[in-house]
C-alpha cells in the first residue's frame, strides 16, 4: 500500500511529560489503516471531503462535516455510518478524513494518558494482557490502578526515563 514505511521503536531517551488527558480519544494515524488492510487482504482508499465514492451496488459513500455517511441511491437521504467500525465496502478499506467521527475511538486508550511527545504516550488499555509486550507501536500500556496514579501525581513537564 505505498512506499512509506515506519518504524515503530521506544527510542533510548529522557522524555517530559508534555501533557495529561482523561478519557482520551484515539485519533488513528495512516499506519493503522495500512496495517489493517494488509492483514485483511483489503484494498486502501482514503475517502475525501466534497468528493462521493459510488460503491459497486450504486450507494455513494459521502463525507459531511464530521460524519461520514452513506446514501442508498442518488436523490436519497444518506445515513450516518457507526462511529466504531472501519468503513469496509467492495473489498476496500477507506480510510475517513481527520475530524470525522469515524477517525476516533474511544475507550483505547483507558482512562488517561501522559503525552510524551512526538507521539509517544503513556496510556491504558482494555487488555491488561498485553502490559510489558510489544504490543503498540511505541507506546507505553500501563495497569489502569498505575495510570491514575501517574495522571493524579505526575506534573507536565516531569521527566521519564526510557530505556
Amino acid at each position: 500500500h505505498g512506499s512509506t514505511e515506519w518504524e515503530f521503536l521506544s527510542p533510548v531517551s529522557i522524555r517530559r511529560v508534555h501533557g495529561k488527558a482523561a478519557d482520551p480519544i484515539w485519533i488513528p494515524p495512516d499506519w493503522h489503516y495500512v496495517e489493517l488492510a494488509e492483514r485483511e487482504g483489503l484494498q486502501l482508499a482514503r475517502l475525501q471531503r466534497g468528493i462521493p465514492v459510488r460503491l459497486q451496488d450504486g450507494r455513494m459513500l459521502t463525507v459531511r462535516g464530521a460524519t461520514i455517511a452513506l446514501a442508498p441511491a442518488e436523490g436519497r437521504p444518506a445515513a450516518p455510518l457507526p462511529p466504531d467500525e472501519e468503513i469496509v465496502f467492495d473489498d476496500t478499506l477507506y480510510i475517513p478524513p481527520f475530524g470525522t467521527q469515524q477517525r476516533r475511538i474511544d475507550g483505547i486508550l483507558g482512562a488517561y494518558k501522559l503525552d510524551l511527545g512526538d507521539g509517544y504516550l503513556l496510556h491504558g488499555t482494555p487488555d491488561e494482557q498485553t502490559i510489558g509486550t510489544a504490543a503498540t507501536h511505541g507506546c507505553f500500556r500501563l495497569r489502569a490502578t498505575d495510570l491514575s496514579f501517574l495522571y493524579e501525581h505526575v506534573r507536565i513537564g516531569t521527566p521519564v526515563f526510557v530505556y
